[in-house]
């Protein structure tokens, strides 16, 4: 995109390399305080009140709240996010996914204030996913470390979260989903509309070609009785390697048929 290039090349220099290490690292950190002591979770939450009475180092240490407090899980789920934006930074460069990063915390933080309610990171990772999975859709994961599943299908549960969010949660919910999803539609909304419209042109040109084709049109037709895959659709139909040009013939007649010179 030529306005995401020109952003890059006035605020490149300004981008942080390996950002996704520092939020992962981070969240292990406040995993690890959670447990000596409960209160410093509260102490980082995107809190507009707090935000509002001077509190302004919650609009960024909320990204550092870990997504559980299973150790096992956790360690789970922060691999496997630091996994999706080590390959996102690798696919962009750290400017376009410091960039896509930190347009998921804005619409965050603008919901909160919206809503005026507490919101996580959650959408934001989920927003991660997405993006992993329109750019790497054949890429194989283990379930339960047994089963393998490609990352699209899991792509299409995370769609239907987010719907489910919409459409059931509580404001604060829904507008967190919502918003949580400019970033990646700033970045693929332009080749899903291209996309969508090269999709149906090729729906309308198929239809109009199956539209102009005679009624009695036939692929297969035998060269000796006429007979077509209409007449019979489990006759198989043969070309003669002998006969000079391209004669068809059905089974019956592919070996017994005077070849054409």
């Amino acid at each position: 995109m030529r306005w995401l290039d020109q952003l890059e090349r006035k605020l490149g220099r300004f981008a942080i390399p390996n950002l996704m290490t520092y939020i992962i690292g981070l969240n292990a950190v406040v995993f690890v305080m959670t447990y000596l002591s409960q209160e410093s979770l509260y102490m980082l939450m995107l809190d507009p009140g707090r935000v509002l009475n001077g509190e302004v180092w919650r609009l960024i240490t909320f990204i550092f709240i870990p997504p559980t407090t299973s150790p096992l899980w956790a360690a789970f789920v922060l691999y496997f996010y630091y996994m999706i934006g080590t390959a996102l930074e690798h696919e962009w460069g750290s400017f376009r996914f410091n960039l896509f990063y930190v347009l998921g915390m804005i619409g965050t933080i603008l919901s909160a204030f919206v809503s005026n309610s507490i919101v996580s990171s959650t959408y934001i990772n989920l927003s991660l996913f997405l993006a992993f999975a329109r750019l790497y859709p054949d890429y194989q994961i283990l379930i339960f470390f047994i089963l393998p599943i490609k990352i699209k299908y899991l792509a299409w549960l995370d769609w239907i979260i987010f719907a489910f969010t919409i459409l059931v949660y509580p404001l604060p919910y829904k507008l967190a989903a919502i918003v949580s999803l400019i970033n990646y539609f700033v970045f693929f909304g332009k080749d899903i509309v291209t996309n969508a419209k090269t999709s149906r042109v090729v729906h309308q040109n198929r239809q109009q070609f199956k539209a102009q084709l005679p009624r009695d049109f036939t692929i297969h037709k035998c060269t000796i009785c006429g007979i077509t895959e209409k007449d019979d659709p489990d006759m198989e139909f043969r070309y003669c390697s002998t006969c000079e040009g391209d004669y068809e013939y059905c089974m019956n007649h592919l070996k017994n048929h005077e070849h054409i010179r």
